[in-house]
């Protein structure tokens, strides 16, 4: 394990040194602020948890993630959930891109915004929903990319995360229809991918996302006798907008209308007042006061709203384009009408939006005391973020702009499948900027771009001046399952297999195997190999046995449980499937001196003490390879579909190749070791149906003992769905089948008896 993380390190050492920056950064926060930091929504927040009131400004999926924390350790373990989300987010995004093949250095330089920057650390460490955000825009983009071309399913989940997404930020609502232009258009990039399916895939996720947020406007309609999904006022998102520029005397405004509009105070005022302070002022009980009894201010506001819009269009889209267009300056700077920049910045005081008392109250509640800072600490990240700690608005534009330069088609872009998974964060960040410019600016609402921005940028440079033109990935499971189903194995040693043995070689130097080696192909059986392995005897059939454990790229510790329990192990660098590992096996088996070689699982299914019931008859000269068999004995598996199933293929394999079998996939054999070496090997994973008709194909004497079928120990079977299975176990039987017959009749031109007479003179050379 440690040698796997040094090389992983290695691997991706810049990653590695940022995320410990970064973790680094998220200390010092915590120490400096505690418990957390207390924003004016902090306390809507604090005051719904539990109550889930559904009419406040905010909508209360945020709620949902913090009550369980506050439970646990009060505002101090909400901040510290939010940082270590925060690295995730980071390393997230590593991932994913290089899931499509980005380069390291640049993969990791995308990170880099969100490990690093201070005003996402400021954010992270404030009692805010824009954290959990984020983290829900990365898992959209996952469900919908990281797989493949999403089908009903995938679609259906993220059409859920995004309808939880809405009502965590109202923003958030513009999202559906960008990625459902994702899934319709990019879905259709391979041939086979007709309309029918994407139509049913966007149809899913429009159904599940409309489910969800209706559900909660409904949900708020009958506790808060408001139909919606929360949000600065009644008067929608661009009250605050049409107020500032609001003509109010042309507009040909009703009474209550009129008063709704801001006629007292002059265009230079408005503009320095700003649309913030209009989006809030009738929401406080001074203002509301001053008007008319029982008037519905909501519907004065989107009346008057409604009228700037018709009247002037211009001055409204001007105001929405500047804002848009704020993001990307070099600095961190403040227009005159903007959300003050300092709300953002880390403050050598405790910043207090409340009276102190007020603050001090809700911290006692969740954490037994009042808030604090440590003003060396706060001194050292101010300095940080104001020094230049921050992602340029620039860096960001630049970024954005790569991301449509691949989406026209420039360069290499125009033949690249990632040009589609593009269009998808592009689109994504495009309605979340816009939305927010519609209501207002605030540094605060470029925090998204962090997340998407860079995913959009990395993937563009790469579609654009890439070498090669990557395409989306397949969908279904993952791509190695697509790999270890469709692409055969090449002929041995690949480089996979050479890597495997220089290691294994290193670690072993030329030892010999005793006469009889167990033989497993584990893949994150952790939990489960070493009680199989301390069940393998040294000694059976009057010959000493040694257990060979090859670990097929497992991403768990399988590799040192099976050192930990005595077994030469051998570990192929990447996952390719038990046929590749048990085809490794064989060979090491041979070159080190085995006579036998027995094959079982890491999982438990089969009782190592019917061992001698295999060796036997290899060892009296009676079979070339012995198989157990569950119909003959005992399973203790009654799944009716895998049980109908085994006697479907017995039946299969033995009318194709007329000898009698009765279970084609017991993974307890036992064999000469020359016998799988002779026979050829090319299935990732269903190896045990093309070994057994590539074994009987070529002559070698074949026999069935009864034995038993157990339960796993642990873990779950990574054979699929039953119907899956059997299509395409059903393929490799007959194409293993067709293969040996096929070359039988080549040989039979070249030298008729050479398929025959060889294991007939191998049979007793023993």
């Amino acid at each position: 394990m440690t040698t796997a993380l040094l090389r992983a390190l290695r691997q991706h050492w810049l990653l590695a040194l940022l995320v410990l920056a970064g973790a680094a950064l998220r200390i010092v926060v915590y120490l400096a602020y505690r418990p957390a930091l207390l924003y004016i929504d902090s306390f809507r927040y604090l005051s719904d948890v539990g109550v889930f009131y559904p009419g406040g400004i905010n909508p209360v999926g945020y709620e949902f993630f913090i009550l369980p924390l506050l439970w646990i350790g009060g505002l101090g373990a909400v901040a510290i959930a939010q940082q270590l989300l925060g690295i995730g987010l980071g390393v997230g995004i590593y991932v994913l891109l290089r899931r499509f093949a980005v380069r390291r250095w640049l993969a990791a330089l995308a990170s880099a915004p969100i490990l690093l920057d201070a005003y996402q650390l400021q954010i992270e460490t404030n009692v805010m929903s824009d954290l959990l955000f984020q983290v829900l825009l990365l898992a959209a983009i996952y469900l919908l990319c990281f797989w493949g071309t999403p089908g009903p399913r995938l679609a259906a989940g993220a059409g859920a995360v995004l309808a939880f997404g809405v009502i965590t930020r109202s923003v958030g609502v513009t999202l559906v229809v960008p990625v459902a232009v994702f899934v319709l258009l990019a879905a259709g990039l391979r041939p086979r991918d007709g309309w029918k399916s994407r139509l049913v895939a966007t149809g899913a996720l429009m159904a599940v996302f409309a489910s969800g947020v209706l559900g909660y406007a409904t949900f708020s309609a009958i506790a808060a006798g408001r139909f919606g999904i929360g949000g600065s006022t009644g008067g929608g998102v661009l009250y605050g907008r049409a107020a500032v520029v609001a003509d109010c005397e042309n507009l040909g405004l009703t009474p209550e209308e009129y008063l709704v509009c801001p006629h007292d105070d002059p265009p230079d005022k408005r503009r320095e007042l700003g649309i913030d302070h209009y989006l809030h002022y009738w929401d406080v009980p001074w203002t509301r006061d001053t008007l008319p009894e029982g008037m519905d201010i909501s519907a004065a506001q989107r009346g008057m709203t409604s009228k700037v819009l018709d009247h002037q269009p211009f001055d409204i889209v001007e105001g929405i384009v500047r804002d848009f267009f704020k993001g990307f300056a070099p600095t961190r700077t403040q227009s005159v009408g903007d959300v003050p920049l300092d709300r953002w910045h880390f403050q050598v005081d405790y910043p207090l939006y409340n009276d102190k008392w007020y603050t001090d109250e809700w911290a006692e509640i969740y954490d037994g005391g009042p808030v604090g800072v440590r003003t060396e600490l706060a001194s050292f990240l101010r300095t940080y973020q104001l020094g230049g700690g921050y992602t340029p608005g620039i860096v960001l534009g630049f970024g954005l702009l790569l991301a449509v330069v691949a989406l026209i088609g420039v360069g290499r872009a125009v033949r690249s499948g990632l040009r589609a998974v593009v269009l998808l964060p592009t689109g994504m960040i495009m309605a979340l900027l816009s939305t927010a410019a519609a209501m207002e600016f605030s540094w605060r609402y470029q925090l998204p771009g962090l997340v998407l921005i860079p995913i959009a940028g990395a993937l563009a440079a790469t579609a654009i001046f890439g070498r090669r033109a990557p395409v989306l990935p397949r969908p279904l499971d993952t791509t190695a399952q697509f790999l270890k189903e469709s692409r055969m194995l090449t002929t041995f040693p690949d480089e996979v297999d050479r890597r495997a043995l220089d290691d294994y070689a290193n670690r072993y130097g030329d030892h010999r195997f005793a006469p009889v080696v167990v033989l497993i192909a584990a893949y994150n059986e952790e939990e489960s190999i070493g009680e199989v392995l301390d069940s393998i005897p040294a000694r059976s059939g009057g010959l000493d046995v040694d257990k060979l454990v090859v670990v097929d790229g497992a991403k768990d510790d399988s590799a040192g449980q099976a050192l930990k329990h005595g077994a030469y192990t051998c570990v192929a660098p990447s996952n390719r499937g038990q046929g590749a590992a048990l085809r490794l096996g064989y060979r090491l088996a041979a070159q080190r001196g085995a006579r036998f070689v027995v094959t079982t699982d890491a999982d438990g299914q089969y009782d190592i003490n019917e061992l001698p019931l295999l060796l036997e008859p290899l060892v009296e000269g009676r079979a070339d390879f012995v198989s157990g068999s569950r119909v003959l004995g005992v399973n203790e598996r009654p799944a009716l579909i895998r049980r109908v199933g085994t006697y479907v293929f017995a039946w299969l394999v033995s009318a194709l190749t007329r000898q009698r079998i009765t279970d084609t996939s017991f993974g307890f054999r036992g064999m000469r070791v020359d016998v799988p070496n002779a026979v050829t090997l090319q299935q990732p994973q269903y190896q045990s149906s093309e070994l057994l008709v590539g074994v009987l194909s070529h002559g070698y004497r074949v026999l069935e003992q009864p034995m038993r079928m157990l339960p796993r120990v642990a873990g779950e079977s990574k054979k699929g769905g039953s119907f899956a299975y059997g299509y395409r176990y059903a393929k490799v039987v007959v194409g293993t089948w067709w293969r040996e017959r096929r070359a039988k009749r080549e040989a039979v031109v070249v030298e008729p008896t050479a398929e025959v007479s060889e294991p007939a003179a191998a049979a007793g050379d023993r």
